[in-house]
C-alpha cells in the first residue's frame, strides 16, 4: 500500500492551501496554496501574515484586498471528511485557530491541509443565516 500525501513530505517541508473567503453569502474564495512550510516553526500568527502578505503583492488577488482577513480556521486535513458546506465549515467552532503564538504543529497541521481565512465578524453573521445568494 502506497504512504498517504499528507505523510510524504516531512512537517517541515508541507504544502498548506489556505481558502480566501472574500464573501460567505455569495461564495466568493480563492485559494492560496503555500509550499515548503516548517509547521514546527511557523506560527498561527506567522502564516496568517504570510497569507495576507501574498494577497497583497500577488497577481488575481486585487477583489481580496479591502476584507479585514483575521481568522484561521481548519477546513479539512488530506484524507479527512470534507464538509457539506462549500465555503466553510460551520460546526466546529473548537477549529478555529485563535493562540497566533501556537505552531502549526501544535494546532494539528500536517501536509497538504486546508485552511480557511475569513472575517470572523462576517462569518458570526452567516452563521446565523447560512444563505447564499
Amino acid at each position: 500500500m502506497s504512504a498517504l500525501t499528507n505523510t510524504t513530505l516531512p512537517i517541515t517541508e508541507a504544502t498548506i492551501t489556505v481558502r480566501v473567503i472574500k464573501s460567505f453569502e455569495y461564495r466568493t474564495e480563492k485559494s492560496l496554496v503555500l509550499h515548503k512550510l516548517d509547521l514546527q516553526k511557523t506560527t498561527v500568527g506567522e502564516l496568517k501574515n504570510i497569507a495576507k502578505q501574498a494577497i497583497q503583492s500577488g497577481p488575481g488577488w486585487k477583489a481580496y484586498r479591502n476584507v479585514d482577513l483575521d481568522t484561521l480556521k481548519l477546513y479539512t486535513k488530506a484524507h479527512g471528511a470534507k464538509t457539506s458546506n462549500l465555503i466553510i465549515n460551520l460546526d466546529h467552532d473548537d477549529w478555529v485557530l485563535d493562540d497566533e503564538n501556537k505552531t502549526l504543529a501544535e494546532v494539528g497541521l500536517e501536509n497538504e491541509t486546508e485552511l480557511s481565512l475569513f472575517n470572523r465578524e462576517a462569518y458570526e453573521k452567516y452563521k446565523l443565516n447560512p444563505e447564499v445568494s
